[in-house]
């Protein structure tokens, strides 16, 4: 007599799989490195500590990347769109029609966010800084910041001649400013983040809210 066994059975006798997903190897090498470079360094940290943190093998790595210069251009780029994830998500938690409340969040939750990663920025970003010429991560976060400043214009909030300008403007506010505090010593960014948004809110025309 034959006995039949139960699709969870089956299931549950099956080997799992050995190997990850291509996409969670990757992630989780770098952030063993984005790790390691945070509290040690990127000089003092060697490849072969990466992957043993990463639990993987070195051939690994030079499957992604061809050095660790090549990893920090990739954590850079990492960087930059967690932090736009971040601001688009403040955003989106705003009324839909409410283009002040989505300003002022995209600017507190700016100035929070580089206080929060600015060590790391650091790391990933050692040659240039936000207001140098011909950076793309700098670009990618002011086209977000433009967005929000046409999408209030096309719905009349407020009237501005040079959009752009204005975008650069904040932006170059914001970093500068929190760059302050920074140097300072301080981590708590509210009552800068709020006297940023007062002053943006009078630049666009608008009464402090």
């Amino acid at each position: 007599m034959s006995v039949k066994t139960s699709p969870v059975a089956k299931r549950a006798a099956q080997p799992r799989p050995r190997t990850k997903p291509a996409e969670v190897r990757l992630e989780e090498l770098m952030a063993a490195a984005q790790d390691l470079f945070l509290s040690q360094g990127v000089e003092a940290t060697t490849i072969s500590e990466i992957v043993e943190r990463a639990e993987v093998a070195k051939g690994t790595f030079y499957h992604y990347f061809q050095s660790k210069n090549d990893m920090l251009v990739a954590l850079g780029q990492r960087y930059t769109q967690h932090y736009l994830q971040r601001l688009e998500q403040a955003v989106a938690a705003c009324p839909e029609d409410d283009w002040v409340a989505q300003l002022s969040s995209w600017i507190r939750t700016s100035v929070q966010a580089y206080l929060d990663t600015y060590r790391l920025h650091d790391i990933v970003y050692p040659n240039h800084h936000h207001h140098d010429r011909g950076n793309p991560e700098k670009n990618a976060i002011l086209e977000q910041l433009l967005g929000l400043l046409e999408g209030g214009q096309r719905a009349g909030c407020w009237s501005l001649a040079q959009p752009g300008v204005i975008a650069s403007l904040i932006y170059a506010g914001v970093h500068g400013a929190t760059d302050d505090v920074i140097a300072a010593g301080e981590d708590d960014g509210r009552a800068l983040a709020e006297a940023i948004v007062q002053a943006c809110l009078r630049m666009l025309g608008l009464p402090p809210s």
